[in-house]
């Protein structure tokens, strides 16, 4: 999957058994998935909790263009990278794309 652009309108969300944790001991935002913990960075978690399985990419990214004031093509590329190796470690899935849905 590395590599490929992942449509506008393609539905990003977290599977059944991942899901975002607040690690209060230590302080941090991680993602968890069984035998697995990612440790998030600000941007990660901005985008992981913009992931609500009702949304397009289209419409998160341009949230947080909105919310962080930033040009779309820097947040999108952004998304795209982090969301890609996220599908790759099978760690965020996509809904499928409605019939005749436009990129």
């Amino acid at each position: 999957m590395s590599g490929d652009r992942i449509s506008g309108a393609a539905v990003p969300y977290l599977p059944r058994g991942v899901r975002l944790h607040d690690d209060r001991v230590r302080g941090i935002r991680v993602l968890l998935a069984p035998e697995r913990v990612i440790q998030l960075d600000p941007v990660g978690h901005a985008i992981l909790s913009e992931l609500d399985g009702k949304r397009s990419l289209a419409e998160v990214v341009l949230t947080l263009c909105t919310r962080y004031e930033a040009p779309p093509e820097q947040i999108e590329g952004d998304v795209q990278e982090f969301l890609r190796d996220l599908m790759d470690r099978r760690m965020v899935f996509l809904e499928q794309e409605p019939e005749g849905a436009q990129p």
